[in-house]
């Protein structure tokens, strides 16, 4: 194989990361926005000596899984790189994603169930993270970096929002141009603005906004721009300012303020209701998370009754108000205040009797409960994508009586813990993914373990 030589490869499948796999002799090249089956004429863009990159010069067969994209940036913006592909043929790409990750990092095989789709594949967003900058004009723009750049594509309509989130983002921009409010220039850590981020329910009934500022205070500026905000859209609840003067990646500095209206919205599931702050994390795409909590609710009650449940890193307590109607008791610790704060106002909207709501810190708080002897019929645990460290893990082992509910946004950390567990008594017993992330390559996976 020679660098910058053309090739022609088939696709074999899709990779974790996104990537599409082809082979030329036996060496993989991985390949952004190829298909499953597309035959393509290549140049080798790197070598190494474990894989290659090769980049599309053209298009030879066509896959017949390939479509054409809902979005017109779709090769420019860096957020849904599979919507070449059929939905149906995503679904299949995750499964097996999921099953060869788990395989290659644990070295067993387990069955894995076909891909839950999302119950909506377009506008399936609700918080959305905008970048700010301006041009030498001081034109304000936003929209998502480049994939693997901090290049801002100018990006005014995206169909995994809702239209009416594009037509706010718009009118802030204008808004805040007209009252000279800058962008943020992360080159020289100049400018004002830095993120719009949107907070929105599913029914989009109610929305909150949060102007992540760099800056250490709410100009009068920024109060009018505010107030214009929440006079223009009646669904808007709070426009919240967000201080975050670090130069760093971090969107959400650790502080934030209420310029006007309330702190939070509402989120309705079912027949249940979560009140969510600025800075609480809840599911990108509710009603995709709704399927997991009724996943997870329909695994514990098939094999034990009014079972005791920690919520472990509860958050909102999503999980554990949702499973409260099963459970004789749920304990949710959480380390964040305003989360916390969040749960308990969740437990009295939702008549939660049987909710423990512990805020401090997890280590601390795990610790006092395993020197109590106590031990829970269910563990279940929501983490990061970098997975549960060292202590988290020992942790929940010490806690779990009978079964563990991992709940993962990451398959490769999922498989990396789940060879821990396995190492320490607890056999997966049922392993689901659901697609939260339609488009992406990303995949949401529901492992149920038992302790032997």
């Amino acid at each position: 194989m020679i660098l910058n030589e053309e090739y022609i490869v088939k696709i074999e499948k899709m990779i974790n990361e996104g990537k599409a796999l082809a082979r030329i002799n036996s060496l993989p090249i991985f390949i952004d926005n190829g298909c499953p089956d597309d035959v393509l004429k290549i140049k080798i863009a790197k070598i190494n000596k474990r894989y290659a990159i090769g980049e599309i010069m053209e298009i030879l067969e066509s896959s017949p899984y390939r479509i054409t994209p809902e979005c017109s940036m779709h090769k420019v913006c860096g957020s849904c790189n599979w919507q070449h592909i059929s939905y149906d043929c995503q679904l299949k790409q995750k499964q097996n994603i999921v099953f060869e990750t788990i395989k290659n990092i644990t070295g067993k095989e387990f069955h894995v169930n076909e891909t839950i789709p999302s119950p909506k594949t377009s506008q399936y967003r609700c918080k959305i993270q905008v970048p700010v900058t301006e041009k030498k004009s001081r034109r304000l723009i936003s929209g998502y970096y480049k994939k693997n750049s901090h290049e801002l594509v100018n990006i005014k309509y995206c169909p995994m929002q809702n239209p009416l989130v594009n037509e706010i983002i718009e009118f802030i921009k204008e808004e805040a141009q007209k009252l000279g409010i800058s962008g943020y220039i992360e080159k020289k850590h100049t400018g004002l603005l830095r993120h719009i981020v949107l907070r929105q329910s599913s029914k989009c009934d109610e929305i909150l906004i949060i102007l992540v500022i760099n800056d250490n205070k709410i100009s009068t500026n920024l109060k009018k721009l505010a107030q214009i905000i929440k006079d223009k859209f009646s669904m808007i609840v709070g426009v919240c300012a967000n201080f975050n003067n670090n130069k760093t990646n971090v969107i959400l500095g650790r502080e934030t303020e209420v310029i006007v209206g309330q702190s939070s919205y509402n989120e309705s599931l079912s027949e249940k209701v979560y009140s969510i702050s600025a800075n609480s994390f809840f599911q990108v795409n509710p009603l995709c998370a709704e399927v997991i909590f009724n996943i997870a609710k329909k695994l514990i009650d098939e094999r034990i009754q009014s079972p005791t449940i920690l919520d472990a890193y509860s958050g909102v307590s999503s999980f554990g108000i949702w499973l409260s109607d099963i459970a004789s008791k749920v304990v949710c610790i959480e380390e964040v205040v305003s989360a916390s704060n969040d749960a308990i106002k969740n437990v009295e909207l939702n008549n939660c009797n049987n909710v423990e709501i512990i805020n401090g810190d997890a280590g601390n708080k795990f610790k006092e409960l395993i020197d109590s002897n106590v031990k829970f019929d269910v563990t279940l645990i929501d983490p990061p994508r970098k997975g549960c460290d060292d202590n988290a893990i020992n942790n929940v082992i010490s806690l779990t009586g009978k079964y563990l509910i991992y709940i993962s946004c990451n398959v490769s950390t999922l498989a990396r813990d789940m060879k821990i567990l396995m190492e320490n008594g607890f056999s997966p017993e049922y392993i689901q993914p659901v697609d939260m992330f339609p488009h992406t390559y990303h995949v949401e996976t529901v492992v149920l373990f038992k302790k032997q």
